[in-house]
């Protein structure tokens, strides 16, 4: 297409034979248009005249962004990176036909790359270059030395809250000059800023023979951001250090930390992890977003009948509530939400947690301390002396937080804590191979819920489709229940606005266990947790692959899903 066009120009005076030669030789040296090279050589001085007959000879439209207000909803259909690369702005939707502005409107390559990325048909409108640069500022914010999606203003208004600026701390002096450089305080406020913007709740900075690589952890799965030169390494680990009041010089030993930042008004804590590895240490920074803690207790995902057993075992005087599953199912979340809801001036409510991952208003929380002798057991025999209404304990790990859990549940308390057991059935056969006495746990126990996180199936790109019969086989569903009843399988095609992943998001699935006198007299007699779930299935209630299931067939997550999140 570009020989076809400079053979227009030489058709039409504009250059001669032997400035096209030359052209074409430049763009071979130096890369970019023909265009670009016919100017950069002079050979054509009048850019403005030059695209007015362009656009006359490829019949195309064009445009003045200036003049034009472009929709969020448009904009968000090209990913930053996409209209960076190409130097292209998505202007409006018109059917399935996508209008994109450009200074290139005679680019095949561009018109089928962007058909593939967005799946729609694509028109490409002529815009001046400088237009678009402005308009790729305004509209994605994009600055060459940023990661994709930060702002320049977005860097600027995050500000480290209490960083110790004492120097004479550190013995490395090469290294307290590095990590104060603008360059590495630019480059970890650009990464740090872009995992908040992108709504992860990690980040993983991790070294390797030849490269730095930069991963964020989004709705549960990790996704590779960037790969960095390794010599980037040591300052941008030193500069963590610094900012969490970490030992800048210690590199053999692991060191925990944490960092309080101030992003555009919202206060965020990251909980700092740093391990050495074989090609230098390994960085885990939990992102700490109160405005990513769910405390609406109608919004978790509960059914409708969940949620009024939970609201009403959440107003029993006294009483142990267990919250259970594995790490990152947002077992600490449920609670939040359940103290949010008791959360009263007339109540005492204390916590002991390891750690305290965020702030609640109006509670009164400990964070363990096991090197002065702060731990879970100590934490709670001070509670008992506090006049407590309602504890929160982080986690039962041993026999001695148990057992004064659970006496403190039996003596007018509210208890809530959390383990680690794949279902609710086992947390009681947990307990009771600690030590605590059945007895004593069926009377403490008053609801146990477990509970999974399932990724949702993003709604821009959400389809029905027909899962492989092995996947159905897998789940034990029969397909002529499913094509009497008129059910529907659903994922994501994939789409601008989940990455091409098909999920935007997550929802909690729950099996909720209460300790009903059936289920009491079979924990007194030594029932084991598959008894106990036969029970809990003739009493009514699902398992947590039978309400994944459910919200599969709600259309709001995927038969893969289930398979992975659940088991039978």
């Amino acid at each position: 297409m570009e020989e076809h066009l400079g053979k227009i120009l030489v058709d039409a005076g504009k250059i001669t034979e032997e400035q096209l030669k030359k052209a074409i030789e430049h763009k071979k040296q130096h890369g970019g248009h023909i265009i670009d090279s016919l100017l950069i050589l002079t050979f054509i001085e009048d850019e403005n005249a030059l695209n007015t007959f362009l656009i006359k000879q490829l019949n195309v439209g064009k445009i003045s962004l200036d003049d034009i207000k472009i929709k969020p909803e448009v904009i968000a259909i090209i990913s930053s990176e996409i209209a960076k690369k190409y130097k292209i702005i998505p202007i409006f939707l018109m059917g399935k036909t996508l209008f994109v502005a450009t200074d290139k409107p005679d680019d095949i390559s561009l018109v089928n790359t962007l058909s593939f990325v967005v799946d729609y048909e694509i028109s490409l409108v002529f815009a001046k270059k400088t237009d678009i640069e402005n308009a790729l500022k305004i509209y994605y914010g994009l600055e060459e030395d940023s990661l994709s999606s930060v702002t320049a203003e977005f860097e600027e208004e995050l500000q480290v809250i209490d960083e110790d600026e004492e120097e004479d701390e550190f013995s490395a002096a090469e290294l307290k000059q590095a990590v104060r450089e603008k360059p590495v305080v630019k480059l970890l406020n650009s990464i740090i800023s872009d995992a908040v913007n992108s709504h992860a709740s990690d980040i993983h900075i991790e070294a390797y023979e030849d490269v730095l690589r930069i991963r964020y952890r989004i709705d549960g799965v990790l996704h590779e951001i960037s790969q960095m030169p390794v010599s980037l390494h040591r300052k941008l680990i030193s500069r963590i250090k610094v900012m969490s009041g970490l030992n800048i010089s210690e590199r053999r030993l692991p060191q925990d930390g944490r960092i309080k930042l101030k992003i555009k008004n919202r206060k965020i804590e990251f909980r700092i992890s740093i391990i050495p590895c074989i090609f230098g240490e390994r960085v885990m920074m939990r992102i700490l977003d109160p405005e990513s803690l769910m405390l609406d207790i109608t919004k978790l995902g509960f059914p409708e009948h969940g949620l009024k057993l939970f609201n009403k075992m959440l107003h029993m005087p006294y009483g142990m509530i267990l919250s259970t599953g594995p790490s990152g199912c947002g077992k600490t979340t449920t609670l939040y939400s359940a103290i949010s809801v008791l959360n009263k001036p007339d109540v005492n409510i204390s916590t002991v947690e390891d750690p305290v991952e965020f702030n609640l208003e109006g509670v009164n929380q400990v964070q363990v301390k096991p090197e002065v002798g702060l731990n879970f057991a100590s934490a709670l025999r001070s509670f008992l002396r506090q006049d407590p209404d309602i504890i929160l304990v982080g986690e039962i790990r041993d026999l001695e937080t148990a057992d004064i859990s659970v006496k403190a549940a039996l003596t007018g308390h509210l208890v809530f804590s959390t383990l680690h057991t794949n279902d609710a059935p086992s947390t009681v056969t947990r307990l009771i191979n600690m030590g605590v006495p059945p007895f004593l746990v069926a009377s403490a126990v008053k609801l146990v819920i477990s509970q999974r996180l399932l990724r949702k199936i993003c709604v821009h790109c959400k389809q029905e489709y027909e899962p492989e019969p092995e996947m159905i086989e897998i789940l034990g569903i029969d397909m002529n229940y499913v094509r009497e009843k008129g059910l529907k399988f659903y994922r994501g095609a994939g789409c601008p606005r989940c990455g091409g992943s098909g999920y935007k998001g997550r929802i909690a699935v729950f099996e909720m266990m209460p300790m009903v006198k059936k289920l009491q007299k079979l924990v007194m007699e030594g029932s084991t947790a598959m008894e106990l779930s036969q029970t809990l299935q003739k009493m009514g209630m699902k398992n947590l692959r039978q309400e994944a299931i459910d919200r599969m067939f709600e259309g709001i997550t995927t038969v893969e899903q289930v398979i992975c999140e659940t088991t039978e």
